[in-house]
């Protein structure tokens, strides 16, 4: 390994470590799909486009998993039965939790301020 690659390689490494930190953390972002993400595109035979409440359940019941979209980022949510998901559905929220294996395991959803 190149010597100028050791630095790198433990930036990468504290980002990472930082990142998946143990313990609860919050994030305050929105409900969205795995499809859909950052932007919601979808559109119901003659009604328009959905809101994004709607379009991330349509999406959801057509086989996409919920994520958190939190400052510009799409995280993959684990727990998928995690009660109040569907209620948050395209909604801005605060949401404690846990990063396991690149995934946000829910412990709390409440309103964002």
């Amino acid at each position: 390994m190149m010597p100028a690659m050791q630095p790198l390689r433990l930036a990468l490494a504290l980002a990472v470590a930082l990142w998946s930190g143990a313990g609860d953390r919050t994030w305050t972002g929105q409900i969205s799909d795995s499809a859909c993400g950052i932007h919601h595109e979808e559109t119901a035979e003659g009604a328009g486009q959905l809101s994004p409440h709607d379009c991330t359940l349509a999406c959801v019941r057509g086989g996409s998993k919920y994520v958190l979209v939190s400052a510009g980022t799409v995280l993959p949510i684990a727990n998928q039965d995690f009660a109040g998901l569907a209620e948050s559905a395209g909604r801005t929220v605060k949401v404690a939790g846990t990063l396991q294996n690149g995934a946000l395991v829910v412990t709390k959803i409440d309103k964002a301020d």
